[in-house]
């Protein structure tokens, strides 16, 4: 029987400025994605699973993430609830040298982080390649993060198309992408998620498997 994961929950940047503030996230909506944070966030909890919150801040003056400002704040939905350790960071990875979370997972034998949070195609996505270029396993709860709408010289993509593609290309290469209630069941299970592959998801893609 195979071992069960070792398992650390990151809870990215679930702050004010991604509810009110000015970086609203639109899709999955807010009254999906918090509510199954929290979820996961309670199951961790029961399952002994030690829990990282992650907090963006940039310096006082900035528009978004201001150090001592309301929309820098943890939303209420996850402030009073119970975490083993705080990273603050700058940049979009958790990861990154400064926030000593390596070292931290390291330390506590962790082999598979599930993500949850905000946002899909930014922290999120980058956390989760640098993790697994790193060695660790990462899954991302689909439903436990969201997007908001972009438009600038190249173009413009809605909240929805963005939140889809970089949870498909995620899938295909750099975490285990699935729902809060499949997240659960395998918490409940001792059971590993698996991703797809870049040469499978292409050739389904295609008609040809």
């Amino acid at each position: 029987m195979a071992q069960a994961p070792k398992r650390a929950l990151l809870v990215i940047d679930v702050q004010n400025e991604y509810v009110t503030g000015n970086l609203k996230i639109e899709y999955p909506p807010l009254d999906v994605s918090l509510p199954n944070i929290v979820r996961a966030m309670d199951a961790a909890q029961a399952a002994g699973i030690p829990i990282v919150m992650v907090q963006q801040f940039f310096p006082a003056g900035f528009p978004v993430f201001a150090r001592d400002s309301e929309g820098a704040k943890l939303h209420d939905s996850v402030a009073g609830k119970h975490w083993d350790h705080l990273v603050e960071k700058e940049l979009a990875s958790v990861l990154t040298p400064d926030t000593g979370l390596a070292a931290w997972l390291t330390k506590h034998g962790i082999d598979t982080v599930t993500v949850v949070g905000y946002m899909t195609h930014n922290c999120d996505d980058s956390t989760v390649r640098m993790l697994q270029h790193a060695g660790w396993k990462a899954e991302l709860l689909h439903d436990a993060a969201g997007s908001l709408p972009y438009r600038n010289a190249v173009g413009e993509a809605s909240a929805e198309e963005i939140h889809r593609v970089f949870t498909v290309v995620a899938h295909t290469a750099f975490a285990a992408v699935v729902s809060t209630d499949a997240w659960i069941a395998a918490v409940a299970a001792g059971e590993a998620l698996e991703m797809d592959n870049v040469f499978f998801s292409n050739q389904r893609a295609l008609g040809k498997l």
